[in-house]
């Protein structure tokens, strides 16, 4: 086996949203193609990957470090011990290679869509879905024949009102969701107290409304919102301040006794391990939303749950940002809490295969090989630009 070519792309996303930091209308988005050698019913295998959503595109990085080491490498020293498929670990260290520790930011983002577009790989050379082949390799044969997906949205657009809100999370539910995510920090405190209320009429309790403030708040805002929002029992309250401010999230949750979610703009293990050892995260209650698209990767998520469960916490308390596919093989496969979906916002990257519905809250995962694109025919239509087919 061998890798021919390995291609990347920089793609705008479709979306005029913004939170309450990020206008989204200039946002983009890497894309990887690696085309190999190998043959599946008439066609070279090819795998996709992507740096995640909600993070610009890596175009630099991939180009002029990344990819070069990989196909500078002696070609058997990116296979596993059988010689007939790649080998994502050694792969992923050959990407790292000459790489110092730390400034985990950009260079997390490619990592992150490289590894996806190998395991894209892998499964496909082995003929099997992504998560069935997690399961089998790292989780004993157990998979979800289902897992729990909330529509993350809400965003602020100019001149949307309240009925304009409770429309967009009525349209959430009439698509089988059960819970919903909008965002806060962007308006006024009054402003954001009105905008839950909304919406509370529309999923009738706080336990399937999540809020998100994308990290907005320094600790005086964060503990005036939590005290505010601590009435309506929600699903839980996100990202109050900057994801680095571990001190601000364990101020924070001696305060706020519902559930907090953060991790998203963590991007390696080492950050994910002060948020457990110092952001005060409660395992009983509290969510944690490490993103592998963004976080070098499914090699690193792996390590980030190993050491997740040597410090008590249950996998199940792992529900990622980003709303893709990848991160859905791996609840799938690895029998995590959940996934996030972006049903009509970040096109064409957000959401799932288009003829598996969601059902009271939970989806299914095409019995396809790979991460199964090509079951998402707008992101698909993409992929394949992308690898010239």
């Amino acid at each position: 086996m061998r890798i021919l070519e390995i291609r990347e792309q920089n793609v705008p996303l479709q979306s005029n949203i913004r939170n309450s930091v990020v206008d989204f209308s200039q946002m983009t988005c890497s894309v990887i193609a690696i085309i190999t050698d190998v043959i599946r019913e008439g066609k070279p295998v090819i795998g996709y990957g992507f740096n995640s959503i909600g993070r610009y595109a890596v175009s630099s990085t991939l180009r002029d470090r990344l990819i070069p080491r990989i196909m500078q490498a002696d070609p058997e020293s990116l296979l596993d011990s059988g010689g007939k498929n790649l080998d994502p670990f050694k792969i992923w260290d050959i990407t790292m290679k000459n790489e110092k520790q730390g400034g985990n930011g950009d260079r997390a983002h490619a990592v992150g869509a490289v590894d996806m577009a190998v395991w894209d790989t892998v499964a496909k050379v082995e003929g099997v879905p992504l998560w069935k082949l997690l399961s089998d390799r790292f989780n004993n044969g157990q998979y979800d024949e289902q897992v729990f997906t909330y529509a993350a949205g809400g965003y602020y657009y100019p001149g949307k009102g309240l009925e304009a809100l409770k429309n967009e999370m009525k349209s959430y539910l009439d698509r089988g969701y059960t819970a919903v995510k909008i965002k806060i920090g962007g308006a006024t405190l009054d402003e954001d107290l009105k905008r839950i209320e909304a919406v509370m009429e529309v999923v009738g309790s706080g336990n399937t409304l999540a809020v998100d403030a994308n990290g907005r708040f320094d600790l005086e805002k964060a503990l005036a919102y939590g005290k505010a929002l601590s009435p309506y029992h929600l699903m839980w309250y996100e990202e109050a301040g900057d994801p680095l401010d571990y001190q601000l999230y364990a101020t924070l949750s001696e305060h706020y006794t519902g559930p907090m979610a953060t991790g998203e703009n963590l991007f390696s293990l080492q950050e994910a391990r002060n948020l457990i050892r110092y952001g005060g995260m409660r395992p009983d209650r509290d969510f944690l939303q490490f993103d592998c698209g963004l976080s070098y990767g499914l090699v690193e998520y792996l390590r980030i749950l190993d050491m997740l469960e040597r410090h008590g916490w249950s996998r199940r308390r792992c529900i990622p940002h980003g709303g893709h596919q990848m991160c859905l093989n791996i609840a799938a496969g690895l029998q995590i809490g959940g996934n996030e979906c972006y049903p009509d916002v970040l096109k064409p990257f957000g959401g799932f295969a288009d003829h598996i519905p969601v059902d009271n809250g939970y989806i299914r995962l095409p019995d396809i090989p790979g991460i199964g694109f090509e079951a998402k025919n707008d992101v698909y239509a993409v992929l394949k630009q992308v690898a010239g087919q």
